[in-house]
């Protein structure tokens, strides 16, 4: 791990309103990284339902893991990792050979935003702990980790699942499109796109918040989107919505 990686977030704890401690770090370890990969378990396949793609049970992991920086969130109380996100900067993702949205999504017009690109994902938090304390440690270890590099852009990609029969993710990408959808040289295409023709979309623009917002507040468990999203349906029965969003210092 590069020296200013490892330095980068040292003493920088938050207290919650509830009292307890936490640190953000990166990863400085493969026995730390496999306590982000068991979290990611937890969260994803026992708590959300996913299917397990590692073939090691209680260890959600890829090939992408061993090129990723590991953004970890302590518990100083308990000293577990609590919350987790994974980032790969365009350097190692040419030495593996493309960015994880890629399996996801062509991004062949964003070629001209690689060199300053990092891919996020793989973002969860413990249970126990999602008061917002958390998410905005992880937030503010990214954003260190941007401005300290000189990257400018963030990009990726998360799942919405197709359990209500496909309308959370129908109503996600009508709000997007009608919203925020990236300018033309910018916008990147799914390899197995959601048939939309099966879903009702209100035909006022302007009720497109409230219909996403009541749609939305029915899946389970609740996902944050965010702008410049393209949708498709992956084999695991999941609507992947990707994204690149500039950042503004």
């Amino acid at each position: 791990m590069d020296r200013i990686d490892d330095s980068l977030l040292l003493e920088f704890p938050a207290i919650a309103r509830s009292g307890r401690r936490y640190s953000v770090a990166f990863a400085r370890s493969d026995a730390e990284r496999r306590e982000a990969q068991r979290l990611r378990w937890r969260v994803f396949v026992e708590e959300m339902g996913a299917q397990p793609r590692s073939k090691e049970p209680g260890v959600d992991h890829d090939l992408f893991d061993p090129h990723c920086k590991h953004l970890l969130v302590r518990d100083e109380e308990s000293g577990e990792v609590i919350g987790t996100y994974r980032l790969l900067p365009p350097h190692a993702a040419r030495r593996i050979g493309c960015y994880y949205s890629e399996t996801e999504f062509d991004l062949t017009r964003l070629q001209l935003l690689r060199p300053r690109m990092v891919e996020i994902g793989r973002s969860c938090v413990d249970p126990r702990h999602r008061a917002g304390t958390v998410i905005a440690l992880l937030w503010s270890g990214v954003a260190r980790y941007m401005l300290a590099h000189g990257y400018r852009y963030l990009a990726g990609c998360a799942s919405i699942s197709l359990a209500d029969g496909g309308r959370a993710a129908a109503a996600a990408l009508h709000r997007m499109r009608a919203m925020s959808l990236a300018p033309i040289e910018y916008q990147v295409f799914p390899r197995a796109p959601l048939e939309l023709d099966r879903f009702d979309a209100p035909d006022d623009v302007a009720d497109y918040s409230a219909y996403f917002d009541r749609i939305w507040a029915q899946a389970q468990p609740p996902v944050s989107a965010d702008v410049r999203l393209t949708p498709e349906q992956d084999s695991e029965h999941h609507h992947v919505l990707g994204g690149v969003s500039p950042l503004a210092f």
